[in-house]
């Protein structure tokens, strides 16, 4: 007993869980209890079932004293659902994508490096010390191709982690199946490296004679360049959807939305423009906005998004374009108010029967554009 009120004692004292036990039924009388190391009979203490982090990593040195020593599979099974759930409620994640480098730059700056790798110090022998810088050299070679490789793998995100509005935007984008497409062929272009370059660095090693390691040498450098020549260009593709991803607009789950939605060539883009710091491109043609674009809006110290999207025709989901897509993962996945915006005049390529059928909801506002080219009649 005295060992949980030395705990908790403890506990109290961290700046972190100080607040949530000056709030808690833990009174100053509660802890004067403590502070004489001992328990009141009878008495029952709930845990909180809601911790901050903050907390969590000052404590657990005083839960680990108090003999509560989790398990290594409690320990990852928590982490992996920790990050499954993590993984699924934020957004952001094209904004940490690595930067890409061009598979031009990759291979000649490992050439560059594995030429100036120098032999073990202390070899006499002169095929010896042939062998060995060859076999270092190609080593190097082989590092420099794959480590690059390997980070891009590892620091792309997976597919299935993302948040539901970004998988959709991957998919939409890029094409269905695309984006593992392409890292699939860069980590077999990384495994055909390492394999090529662990073999030609074993055989210069078991060259008997300085000319026949200088040969191996030259061979391995040859191949290993032939490989990355002719395969790195997924390396470039992955360089091209790192630079798609991280142009895409960043929404703050948190701001209050509003998503602007109508068939094509309505105005929204006029007023995401007039209404926020968005610029989107105007043009008196369907389907201008040929992607999700963000302005935002500062009302009484109040921070807002506005979201322009592509617009909607009228017809069947299964019929309708990657452009309009979008605009419904925006209204799937995102916490959003709606805006319809609604052209009475027909100018826009869409009758107003039409529009109407588009309404996805019940809306508390209706922006009608292009009020000046109405008829009287048809305004009333």
């Amino acid at each position: 007993m005295s060992a949980t009120a030395n705990l908790l004692q403890q506990l109290c004292q961290y700046p972190s869980t100080s607040l949530l036990f000056r709030h808690s039924k833990l009174s100053k009388k509660g802890r004067a209890v403590m502070a004489g190391s001992y328990l009141v009979p009878k008495m029952v203490m709930y845990p909180i079932p809601c911790f901050y982090k903050c907390m969590q990593s000052t404590s657990y040195e005083a839960v680990v004293q108090g003999s509560y020593v989790p398990s290594a599979d409690a320990s990852q099974k928590t982490e992996a659902k920790e990050k499954a759930s993590t993984t699924a409620e934020t957004v952001g994640a094209f904004q940490k994508l690595p930067m890409v480098m061009p598979s031009v730059d990759i291979l000649y700056s490992a050439l560059r490096k594995a030429k100036r790798v120098s032999p073990t110090k202390g070899i006499a022998n002169i095929a010896k010390r042939e062998r060995n810088r060859g076999a270092k050299q190609l080593d190097a070679l082989m590092k420099e191709l794959a480590i690059p490789l390997r980070t891009y793998i590892e620091d792309f995100p997976n597919k299935k982690y993302l948040h539901p509005y970004e998988k959709s935007l991957v998919e939409l984008t890029l094409g269905d199946g695309n984006y593992e497409e392409v890292l699939g062929k860069v980590e077999a272009l990384r495994k055909k490296v390492v394999s090529v370059g662990k073999e030609h660095a074993s055989i210069c090693a078991k060259s008997l004679s300085k000319r026949e390691a200088g040969e191996r040498l030259s061979e391995g450098m040859k191949k290993l360049e032939e490989i990355f020549l002719r395969e790195g260009k997924v390396v470039d593709e992955l360089l091209n959807i790192a630079k798609i991803l991280r142009a895409m607009p960043v929404v703050d789950l948190e701001t209050p939305t509003l998503c602007l939605v109508g068939a094509p060539n309505v105005g929204k883009s006029s007023l995401v423009r007039l209404l926020s710091t968005g610029k989107p491109e105007i043009c008196n043609y369907p389907f201008t906005t040929r992607g999700i674009l963000m302005g935002h809006i500062t009302f009484s110290y109040q921070n807002f998004q506005v979201t322009d999207t592509p617009g909607l025709l009228r017809r069947h989901d299964e019929d309708r374009n990657n452009l309009e897509k979008l605009t419904l993962a925006v209204l799937s996945h995102l916490p959003t108010a709606v805006l319809y915006v609604h052209d009475l005049s027909g100018e826009c390529g869409t009758s107003p029967s039409d529009q109407k059928m588009l309404i996805v909801m019940t809306m508390s506002w209706l922006n009608i554009g292009k009020w000046d080219l109405m008829e009287p009649c048809a305004c009333q």
